[in-house]
């Protein structure tokens, strides 16, 4: 059986088939940098990260793009009331984001496009769309006309008098029909804005993703990722003014992530029931809060308690003594050699055991990446083999050998597992692209003589041990013990 992804827009589970043999792309839409986040919004990260990591355990080659939207009502309403530009408070939060889901174990992405970087592309799609008819300029504004492209609603199923509820849209007379929504916005006094031809303003929320997936990733992804909340409008609207702007589909597999839940409600800041995730993880250890947050499957709801992250705790403890007794054992072994023929009976029943877990894993996350499930095979074996280890006949050290390579590499997948070994040979390949992008921000603080953010950058790497040095030719970094 091949990996089966439901998809939100046929709401069917579907053998996955990427465009282009052996690549995927994938777009997620990442945080608006206004704050910092909760660990609901770390919820569809994470399920990113697992997700990516699976398809690379499978062999394919991924391109993730994570988008920052550093540019839009909330970041500017929060500015304007903290008394700092819009500016240096997505930077800030932009830096709080990389920091908080690195020590989350969240693998950065390979591009993370930011908004503002990105009018150009925007300013470009918009023409696009009022030059075919499906955009109207108002006032400096544009609107994208709701009723010009016929699918409209074919991912949330709403009907078109429903089409209004929850999209929170401002009352406008200005527009033809209420459902239209902005692509730009005209400049109000006191705002940030970007020159366009249609007069000083800034982009809309949706036009900005469409932009950067189809900036790094071509006209058709392969899968887009987002919380549910973010289905309707957002997704909506990004395959409207796409689809109609290319001809193509936007994306194939359309990927929805559950709520987390507080209390049995939704955990949100508009609900101001929220757990930000670093103050979870001052609390609890990384693989911890990843074991909570992937005993579920990524579809399905999920409650936050005190007792369920205990839970998640005492499981984490049983996995890392018998990974961490199995690594006494270890021997170097010859993975071509077969040796069937030399096993006694117990060896060949923990063999069984060891065939069993990589399968019904593989199962597991092939059915629309079932991490519940994939958890539940990872722990039977583990409960196999401490029985193995205290029983007086014991296995060989080859077949625990065995054992201990099967745990770690199906943990790693999941995250839920990680060696000093392991951590230090993935630095330089995950923590290098965020430094230098770190780097950059600082850089742009500096040439704006924003000292503030530079000093903050420097000294709240300093607390992670890394040192920037500052030399004629530039800035670099190293850690320091």
């Amino acid at each position: 059986m091949g990996l089966k992804v439901y998809n939100s827009l046929s709401r069917q589970l579907e053998e996955f088939t990427p465009q282009n043999h052996g690549n995927v792309s994938i777009y997620s839409c990442g945080p608006t940098v206004y704050d910092y986040i909760h660990i609901g919004n770390a919820r569809t990260a994470l399920v990113t990260d697992i997700i990516r990591r699976y398809l690379v355990y499978k062999g394919y080659t991924v391109k993730l793009v994570q988008n920052l939207t550093d540019i839009d009502d909330k970041i500017i309403n929060r500015a304007h009331t903290l008394g700092i530009s819009a500016s240096e408070l997505a930077h800030a939060n932009g830096l709080a984001y990389f920091e908080d889901t690195q020590r989350l174990g969240i693998q950065p992405a390979d591009v993370h496009p930011k908004a503002t970087e990105h009018i150009t592309e925007m300013i470009d799609l918009i023409q696009i769309l009022i030059d075919k008819g499906a955009a109207y300029v108002v006032d400096g504004s544009v609107y994208y006309r709701v009723n010009s492209f016929s699918d409209y609603g074919k991912l949330s199923r709403r009907k078109p008098e429903d089409l209004l509820a929850g999209a929170r849209v401002e009352v406008d007379e200005r527009k033809e029909d209420p459902r239209d929504f902005d692509m730009w916005k005209a400049a109000k006094p006191g705002e940030p804005f970007w020159e366009s031809p249609w007069g000083q303003g800034r982009p809309g929320w949706h036009i900005e993703c469409s932009s950067m997936a189809m900036k790094h990733l071509g006209e058709t992804i392969d899968i887009h990722l987002g919380g549910e909340d973010l289905l309707f409008p957002h997704h909506e609207n990004e395959i409207a003014q796409s689809e109609l702007a290319t001809g193509v589909p936007f994306a194939r597999y359309w990927v929805h992530v559950a709520f987390l839940k507080i209390g049995g409600k939704r955990m949100g800041k508009s609900e101001k029931n929220f757990i930000l995730l670093r103050e979870a993880l001052d609390k609890y250890p990384p693989a911890v809060i990843r074991h909570f947050l992937v005993s579920a499957h990524y579809r399905h709801p999920l409650d936050y308690s005190l007792e369920s992250l205990q839970t998640s705790e005492s499981a984490l403890k049983r996995l890392n003594n018998c990974i961490d007794t199995l690594e006494k054992y270890s021997v170097d072994i010859d993975e071509s050699k077969d040796i069937k023929n030399e096993l006694t009976t117990e060896d060949a029943s923990l063999v069984s055991a060891i065939e069993k877990m990589q399968t019904d894993f593989t199962q597991a996350m092939d059915t629309d990446f079932n991490t519940a499930q994939a958890v539940g095979s990872i722990f039977t074996l583990v409960s196999t083999i401490n029985k193995s280890i205290v029983a007086t006949n014991g296995v060989s050290n080859h077949i625990y050998t065995r054992a201990y390579k099967a745990l770690i590499e199906t943990c790693e997948v999941l995250g839920i597992y990680s060696n000093n070994e392991d951590v230090h040979a993935q630095t330089n390949e995950y923590l290098e692209p965020v430094l230098d992008l770190l780097l950059d921000i600082r850089q742009d603080a500096r040439n704006r003589k924003d000292w503030d953010t530079s000093d903050m950058i420097r000294d709240r790497l300093i607390e992670l041990n890394i040192e920037i040095q500052d030399t004629k030719d530039g800035s670099t970094w190293k850690f320091i013990s």
